[in-house]
């Protein structure tokens, strides 16, 4: 897991020398706030993949990092499914509170 600013051309260089999968996160820039990142890292050449997030999309190139190893790891599994439950709960509590109020004690 990596970052990758202006050209960007680290993750492609070092995606090169190995088998192993390349997480990129593209860094925000000042001029054009990382898009030049992100068209420079998705703009690789075949044979040379490199898994690329948002751009500063840090924690989701964390959980891609997770969810590869968790194939080969049961309890990394296991804890990433737990964080997925948590997520889960998380959401349906944010919809819960975006729900008007029922006004006459039936439905809304």
């Amino acid at each position: 897991v990596g970052g990758g600013g202006g050209a960007a051309p680290r993750p492609g260089m070092g995606a090169s020398m190995t088998a192993l999968p390349v997480v990129v996160v593209p860094v925000p820039a000042k001029l054009l706030a990382g898009e030049d990142s992100l068209l420079s890292i998705v703009s690789r050449p075949s044979g040379v993949p490199v898994a690329t997030m948002a751009i500063g999309g840090g924690e989701n190139a964390g959980l891609m990092a997770v969810r590869m190893l968790a194939l080969a790891d049961p309890n990394l599994a296991e804890a990433l499914a737990a964080h997925a439950r948590a997520l889960e709960a998380k959401a349906i509590a944010q919809d819960a509170s975006l729900q008007p109020e029922p006004t006459d004690g039936g439905t809304p």
